[in-house]
């Protein structure tokens, strides 16, 4: 008989150390295959589409493509994986996007080994999990939403759409990539509580933030 292979894995990180770190903790584990490393999100979306993993490993932000990026693109193909976000980052700007993107879970670097294990096999079935941090962030922006005042980048790109402006050219205007600018753009609608330009513009200008 030959053993069952377990859930498999990819691990994208753009730090090698971390990569191997991860690595070498699933695979000592058992249950778990590591298929494939990958260094950021555009080498995520050809590793996890070549290797078809259970569960997507994902850091948030990483050089040459972002995970919040990979994740909705691999929400857009309809995927088979699930992801996993594994970051240092726990600010609303951060795990509200991945959420929205379609992460299946939101887990920080922090976490116990087990605990670890334990939100992989989770996400392996489909079931949410949300480290404690996370998760009382989101239950406050679903119980407040609207009420959280913009950042100063927030405003900045909210006033370059109301004067129609494009993804690239605020990019190109505020010296950050287009990436960063979509994900501005979903923290504002969340706390404006609208869907797209139009109604993050529109609610803006009753609320007074645009003049």
């Amino acid at each position: 008989m030959t053993s069952e292979p377990g859930i498999s894995l990819l691990i994208v990180d753009d730090h090698p150390v971390v990569r191997d770190g991860l690595r070498g903790m699933f695979e000592s584990a058992p249950g778990f295959t590591v298929l494939g490393e990958a260094a950021n999100g555009v080498e995520a979306l050809e590793r996890a589409a070549a290797l078809d993993p259970d569960v997507v490993l994902m850091d948030l932000r990483m050089p040459g493509g972002g995970g919040v990026d990979a994740i909705a693109e691999l929400t857009r193909r309809g995927a088979r994986a699930k992801v996993l976000v594994l970051t240092t980052y726990d600010s609303d700007s951060d795990t509200l996007p991945a959420i929205e993107a379609g992460a299946t879970g939101y887990l920080l670097k922090d976490a116990p080994r087990d605990e670890l294990f334990t939100a992989v096999r989770a996400a392996a079935e489909g079931r949410t999990v949300l480290s404690p941090a996370v998760a009382s962030r989101l239950v406050h922006a679903v119980r407040s939403p609207g009420n959280e005042p913009l950042s100063t980048r927030e405003r900045e790109v909210l006033t370059l759409v109301a004067k129609g402006t494009s993804n690239r050219e605020i990019a190109r205007e505020l010296f950050i990539s287009e990436a960063t600018v979509k994900t501005h753009l979903t923290h504002l609608y969340t706390k404006l509580g609208v869907k797209d330009r139009a109604a993050a513009v529109a609610v803006a200008y009753d609320r007074g933030i645009l003049g």
